[in-house]
């Protein structure tokens, strides 16, 4: 069974993906963040200054960066929490199944993912500081520094483990059994986890044009799953993304406000690092992973069809669940 046939692994009736999604939001954007707002409260002198950070940023209020940052990974701690158990007790199959097509999840192919795009984005950010050295200043602070890299590394995965479990596990999932194709949930999941990123600060920066990254990016995560029949490589390369823009270089204006190495001082501005990963870096990584793991018959895996399998194996996985 391919990756998106092991939707029907377990119960599939559209009520309870509609049942499940409201109690992934529900973990997520409410009851995920209620730490976060216990924080804000205690930081904020009355009312209106709640409300006014709120609809800017808590970090307004001066809670610390890291706090913060794990009080933000909580959120999507929450909701990874609550799309296991819909998928273990609603769905009623193995939670390895949104993962892997494979009998087991391929760590090694998570690593390389993350090894692979982390060396590739620490060549480039550090080419850009070596480039224009009057834009960065150095920030390293040993003791904040020493906890960002263990928050970074420790809990960052549980975040972005998240959106790829949500988009191109369980909803790509979800809409390939609906349509009975591969190309309409990569199209639908990728532009969803796009708009996914439109609140965060620096789209409202630089403008609708950064959607280009955000959107291709799913693109590249999706393809990437759909050609590997697994989310392994989108697990690594989505973490090591995250973790190097929470660690290495740090703005005022972005998503990620940390106790980085360097603070970018320059004007937001839309630049080549908006697209260079979309269309460079991507499509080679997408010839390396090709060549590593003997990725064939592309036109299928992306646009063919996906029929349900005559053997009925739901038994087997809830019996076999190890993940």
């Amino acid at each position: 069974m391919n990756f998106i046939q092991q939707a029907y692994k377990g119960r599939n009736e559209w009520y309870i993906y509609l049942l499940v999604l409201f109690v992934v939001i529900l973990g997520w954007q409410f009851i995920g963040v209620l730490p976060l707002l216990i924080a804000a409260i205690m930081h904020s002198e009355d009312m209106d200054e709640f409300t006014r950070a709120a609809q800017d940023s808590f970090m307004t209020l001066g809670i610390n960066s890291n706090l913060f940052l794990l009080l933000m990974i909580i959120t999507f701690a929450c909701g990874l929490l609550f799309l296991f158990m819909g998928v273990r007790f609603l769905h009623k199959r193995a939670f390895k199944t949104i993962v892997t097509s494979r009998n087991h999840i391929d760590w090694k192919r998570f690593w390389f993912g993350f090894i692979s795009w982390g060396l590739i984005s620490i060549f480039v950010v550090g080419l850009g500081i070596v480039l224009e050295p009057a834009n960065y200043v150095w920030n390293f602070k040993p003791i904040p520094f020493l906890i960002l890299i263990t928050i970074s590394f420790l809990f960052i995965p549980i975040q972005t483990s998240f959106e790829e479990l949500l988009f191109r596990g369980y909803l790509m999932q979800g809409l390939g059994i609906l349509v009975k194709n591969r190309w309409f949930p990569l199209i639908i999941t990728s532009v969803a986890f796009g708009l996914l990123h439109g609140a965060n600060p620096e789209v409202d920066k630089l403008g609708p044009i950064s959607m280009v990254f955000y959107i291709g990016t799913g693109f590249f995560f999706g393809i990437v799953t759909l050609l590997d029949e697994g989310t392994e490589l989108a697990l690594g390369l989505h973490a090591i993304n995250n973790i190097v823009a929470a660690f290495f270089v740090t703005t005022d204006w972005t998503v990620f406000q940390t106790e980085a190495l360097y603070i970018d001082t320059s004007e937001p501005s839309v630049g080549l690092e908006m697209f260079l990963p979309v269309l460079v870096l991507y499509p080679i990584l997408l010839i390396i992973f090709s060549k590593k793991y003997g990725w064939t018959n592309w036109k299928e895996k992306l646009f063919g069809r996906i029929d349900k399998p005559f053997k009925d194996e739901n038994v087997e996985e809830i019996k076999g669940f190890n993940a």
